[in-house]
């Protein structure tokens, strides 16, 4: 029988994970603006109509919206939180044109939009130090302990002492390598590369797919080679070399997202599995419930997660605008208005197509469709 952490908590924790990294994220395009002398208008936690709201000396309104799936800094200049140029900034008198975003040169505007994501990646790397600094860095080599009756490793022919030196071509130094390439590949073909006695051999193997049951009804297909290590390997890691961890570590998560993405792209992979805020909301309160490090782990996870999506070259997303800015450097002038405001509206159709998309699949995770379809039949 499974369990579950209560919508209570299950609130809570959404609440926990999300606003404070949304937050972050937003303060980081204030501050980096600050820096640069464009004044902020809006400072939004959430979207649509406001439901609380303060104004600084400065003139920016600090607020909360009702629908709480993000935020904005909407500077001088700007349209609207998009960041799409006002036509009217360059009619407003020299001193306040100034202190708009669109006055400012293209690197300035360019570090302004990328210390959001940035943001996002430095708290990762903070939460990720804090861990090696605590637990270690497991560095166990990616050496065949044992191999399991009947697993995928055992149809390789793979023997205990033997070491794996690439997986799909991927070098492989360590046994978390190993897994982080495989865990994601169930019941597809690899090649494994490894060396027996020094001498190097190669075999095609076919992924093994396990179904692992959580104490809270997840069953998540995972991939296994069916391979034991040697004895774990944790070294201790000093303060001044866990960011060196974990930004290696921030690198390694990326890339699986990386390999996820690109499986999804290639049919490899169900667009099935694209989670959004229900599914984050979901995990967080199982987290949550586990305890302190795994909840403050899914944090470092999430907030990895915001930094790379924003920086998605998708028009209305941080990484469209630097695409435009790049074009606006090469060309030495930027794409037309009328260019801009067909690639925002394309942007914008892409991301709210792809939002009911992973509301459609949050449901259907939580059983919705399932009843429905019991109820009508």
């Amino acid at each position: 029988m499974s369990e579950t952490p209560g919508l209570f908590l299950t609130l809570l924790a959404f609440a926990l994970v999300i606003g404070p990294l949304v937050f972050l994220h937003e303060l980081g395009h204030y501050l980096a603006g600050r820096i640069f002398g464009v004044k902020a208008d809006e400072f939004s936690i959430g979207f649509g109509r406001e439901v609380f709201g303060v104004s600084d000396s400065r003139g920016t309104r600090w607020k909360f919206g009702w629908i709480p799936l993000g935020g904005y800094v909407k500077f001088a200049g700007d349209m609207d939180p998009s960041s799409r140029a006002d036509p009217e900034w360059i009619m407003l008198p020299p001193e306040e044109r100034a202190r708009t975003f669109q006055a400012k040169a293209i690197w300035q505007r360019a570090i302004i939009v990328a210390a959001g994501p940035v943001t996002n990646f430095l708290i990762a790397i903070v939460i990720l130090s804090g861990f090696a600094i605590a637990f270690g860095d497991l560095r166990t080599p990616a050496v065949v302990g044992s191999v399991a009756p009947g697993s995928a490793a055992q149809a390789a022919g793979l023997r205990p002492g033997d070491r794996i030196t690439a997986l799909g071509g991927r070098p492989v130094d360590t046994f978390q390598d190993m897994i982080r390439y495989v865990q994601i590949r169930p019941g597809q073909s690899v090649r494994i590369d490894f060396e027996r006695g020094g001498t190097p051999l190669a075999r095609d193997v076919v992924v093994g797919t396990v179904i692992e049951r959580d104490r809270f009804g997840n069953e998540p297909r995972i991939g296994r080679l069916g391979i034991g290590n040697t004895a774990a390997r944790f070294v201790p890691v000093s303060p001044i070399e866990a960011p060196v961890v974990a930004v290696r570590k921030t690198g390694e998560i990326l890339g699986m997202m990386g390999d996820v993405i690109g499986q999804i792209i290639s049919g490899r992979r169900s667009v099935k599995e694209l989670g959004g805020p229900l599914s984050i909301a979901k995990v967080s309160g199982e987290q949550m419930a586990l305890g302190a490090s795994q909840f403050v782990f899914l944090i470092a996870l999430v907030s990895i997660n915001l930094g790379f999506i924003n920086l998605l070259p998708v028009p209305v997303l941080d990484g469209g605008h630097l695409l435009f800015y790049a074009i606006e450097a090469v060309r030495r002038r930027p794409l037309d208005p009328s260019v801009q405001e067909w690639a925002f509206r394309g942007g914008l159709a892409a991301v709210l197509g792809l939002m009911v998309l992973v509301t459609f699949n949050d449901l259907g995770s939580l059983g919705l469709w399932n009843r429905l379809a019991g109820l009508i039949g």
